[in-house]
């Protein structure tokens, strides 16, 4: 990277200079900017970090994990999946795979699907007690989250469970332990989890997700092997593939780094979300362009591995973005949309219990959120829509919420997406609980490109509670 990065549009017309670039990580400051060792909390961002796993990608690359194990120094492998891909395929290239190059292992299976406090502490106890020097996680955004929470604790077992989780609902406290290498196959083209250091789970004392987001947690190596998308069920990918295209809309509408605040004390406390910025931008469009392409044919032609292959990719390149970037508020609702659920039960989802997907309860209130946030930034919601297949030729800033929202309405209604709020068993009375769920995902919240308040995000949910 130059010295010089030209990004063409208003603020974002700046020269960058102090690039440092290893594998995975760099740090970009403003030049010109004054006193860098000294902060203020009302001192805006001045820099921004690029951080992400390093990812291999092939049909087959699953069998070479036994081979990167060892040459990671492991010889004690946690593995850890959910009950019903541990009877797949992609389990047992795993277990094979460790198994030709005589590594000792265990499984464990109990990973569930939408993940609670009470699963991540089991999958903590687990992972302490084995004392393992390397993980394994082999399936979709659950899976992956719960391994990395259960490498965190376990390497520190003197830490009690909030210290890591988001302020203000945990501690948020940086993670200065040295965790153990964690390696990530995904098997759901969706979260991108493989490519972050963020754990998301249902808390049981609010009825809400929340989570925790440090870059020492991310994957040492993402594993993207289409070969396993052959078995996904309808609703899991369209689901799944719904949150890829989630994800990079919030990120590339996401309060730019430049305008976030405090600008932290301490390197190591810059957070993971830290506002769009040019790195992210890059790969939350193309992530846009090919979910706009390729995802109708992946949900509906499960023999479409073409289509499949390349959403796993679109997964993956949305992951680096809002992984870097952050989200905003479609994410921020969804985590007591998660939690409050009542009785919905998907299908393709083989549950015992109400579960309403991440990827709908993200998508159900976009197409409000994103008429919300227009006017903050309305070219980039404009770009978002024609990155979404809309010709914006002639369209006028005051429209670029109403073309965003339509489009994702569409979209919405190819892939057969439940209606509204009001679809999932929510009526207008669970609107405060929802409402005071909202409001603490500060990681989420304070990066909406407006303002929100607790009024705002009530009329953003009595918008979505039908949506066509």
């Amino acid at each position: 990277m130059g010295a010089r990065t030209a990004l063409g549009v208003g603020n974002f017309l700046r020269k960058f200079a102090n690039v440092r670039l290893g594998n995975t990580h760099c740090v970009i400051s403003v030049q010109g900017k004054k006193n860098y060792g000294t902060t203020s909390g009302e001192q805006k961002e001045y820099a921004y970090e690029m951080a992400c796993s390093n990812i291999r990608y092939g049909e087959g690359v699953t069998r070479e994990v036994g081979l990167d194990c060892k040459n990671l120094g492991g010889k004690n492998i946690c593995v850890m999946t959910d009950k019903n891909l541990v009877k797949l395929e992609s389990v047992k290239v795993v277990c094979e795979a460790l198994e030709d190059v005589g590594l000792k292992y265990s499984v464990y299976d109990k990973c569930r699907v939408e993940p609670s406090d009470k699963s991540f502490k089991d999958a903590i106890d687990f992972a302490t007690k084995g004392n393992f020097d390397l993980f394994v996680a082999v399936g979709g955004g659950s899976v992956m989250d719960t391994c990395k929470a259960a490498n965190l604790y376990s390497s520190n077992p003197k830490a009690e469970f909030l210290d890591y989780v988001n302020a203000p609902i945990g501690k948020g406290l940086p993670v200065t332990h040295k965790v153990k290498p964690l390696i990530a196959v995904t098997t759901t083209a969706g979260t991108g989890s493989e490519t972050t250091g963020t754990a998301v789970f249902d808390f049981s004392d609010m009825k809400a997700k929340t989570g925790i987001s440090n870059r020492e947690i991310r994957p040492t190596l993402g594993i993207v092997d289409p070969l396993h998308l052959r078995t996904m069920p309808e609703r899991v990918t369209a689901y799944s593939g719904i949150d890829v295209l989630c994800h990079a809309v919030e990120s590339y509408t996401v309060l730019p780094y430049y305008e976030r605040v405090p600008r932290p004390t301490n390197p190591n406390l810059r957070p993971a979300y830290q506002g769009c910025n040019p790195i992210s931008d890059i790969w939350s469009r193309h992530a846009l362009q090919i979910t706009n392409k390729y995802i109708k044919r992946a949900v509906y032609d499960a023999g479409d591995m073409e289509a499949r292959s390349i959403m796993h990719l679109a997964s993956c390149y949305a992951g680096i973005g809002f992984g870097n970037a952050g989200i905003h508020m479609c994410h921020a609702m969804s985590y007591p949309i998660s939690g409050l659920v009542k009785s919905y039960m998907s299908k393709g989802y083989d549950d015992d219990h109400p579960m309403v997907p991440h990827g709908l309860s993200v998508i159900i209130t976009a197409p409000a959120v994103f008429e919300f946030t227009a006017s903050a930034c309305p070219e980039r919601h404009l770009e978002a829509a024609q990155y979404l297949g809309v010709d914006i030729t002639n369209k006028r800033k005051e429209d670029a919420g109403p073309v965003l929202a339509d489009r994702l309405r569409q979209i919405m209604q190819d892939l057969e997406m439940p209606d509204g709020l009001s679809s999932l068993g929510y009526t207008k009375d669970d609107i405060p609980n929802l409402v005071k769920g909202t409001m603490p995902q500060h990681r989420l919240t304070k990066l909406s490109p407006r303002p929100v308040t607790e009024e705002i995000v009530t009329g953003l949910l009595e918008k979505s509670m039908k949506n066509y």
